[in-house]
């Protein structure tokens, strides 16, 4: 089967900034996933490389087999929406009509519903839309598409809670029916945790962690109590991070533990904490940041 996305060995540079460094990554079929990280990691400039809105300075991008690259064949399967998402001067149902001419598995009837829901006033120039309001007529775009593959870069810029749950629930309905290959970039980790199927975390332009999301749970605990016994139970284990507070302790674990180290660990009165998401991105650029040697650009 042909792999939605394919990237091996993605470098871009600015000058002297390295955006992302020998990035490989894949994405084979229909899925969710969440690109992660924070802000300046890498997310954007990796989606519009893959997008061809952007040239690689080395390595290779293809899109459902080929190089999107001046690929018209490849463009009209692929829709990508941006925070920063840019309009013409034009009004909104001229924005959609127009994107039901470029995309070839446009659903008109999704896009009215979508139009109704966000409550979007149609024969407004978008040029006069609040940002919530230009982020929603992005997203309705995103989702009428119905594109293979389908990339959303923080696309809630301006909305409001009920709006952003909106977006998701009609995002995962529209997976169920149709599903393809979506990536969702986004800062907002835990409010999306339950849409992913897969996470990919970049921090400083590489890839600190690619894993499916359900083998992920569990897989990182933080241990807690007295230092002695957080001692006895993570001894010989791999610690992503370690705090002592007087004759506490408390320490992340990577690897996950098994029933009888849980049971060890109620016998030695610790306390034991799954990591959300939000939380292994976090030691996971630690530990990126205190791993990798200094980079310079040449």
């Amino acid at each position: 089967m042909t792999a939605a996305i394919s990237v091996t060995g993605l470098t871009r540079r600015y000058r002297d900034h390295l955006a992302l460094d020998d990035v490989t990554l894949g994405i084979d079929g229909p899925s969710i996933t969440g690109l992660l990280g924070r802000n300046g990691a890498g997310k954007t400039t990796l989606m519009r490389v893959i997008a061809a809105q952007e040239f690689a300075s080395a390595g290779q991008v293809r899109v459902l087999g080929a190089s999107p690259v001046e690929n018209d064949a490849v463009l009209r399967r692929m829709v990508f929406i941006r925070e920063d998402q840019t309009f013409p001067d034009i009004k909104v149902r001229d924005a959609l009509a127009a994107a039901s001419w470029f995309y070839p598995n446009w659903s008109a009837e999704l896009a009215r519903t979508l139009v109704a829901e966000f409550d979007l006033p149609t024969r407004r120039p978008i040029r006069k839309l609040s940002r919530g309001m230009r982020s929603a007529l992005s997203i309705v775009i995103g989702l009428a598409a119905r594109a293979e593959v389908t990339l959303f870069d923080e696309p809630y810029a301006g909305l409001d809670a009920v709006a952003r749950q909106l977006f998701y629930d009609r995002l995962l309905a529209e997976y169920a029916e149709h599903p393809r290959a979506m990536v969702l970039s986004t800062h907002l980790i835990d409010e999306v945790a339950g849409l992913l199927e897969r996470v990919v975390m970049i921090d400083r332009g590489r890839v600190v962690l690619d894993a499916v999301t359900d083998d992920l749970r569990g897989t990182f605990v933080t241990v807690s109590g007295p230092s002695a016994a957080v001692e006895q139970l993570v001894a010989g284990r791999a610690v992503w991070d370690r705090r002592a507070l007087g004759a506490q302790e408390s320490v992340v674990v990577a690897g996950g533990l098994a029933d009888l180290d849980r049971r060890r660990a109620r016998d030695l009165r610790l306390s034991l904490e799954p990591l959300s998401l939000q939380q292994i991105m976090v030691h996971a650029s630690a530990r990126r940041a205190e791993d990798a040697p200094e980079r310079t650009s040449a």
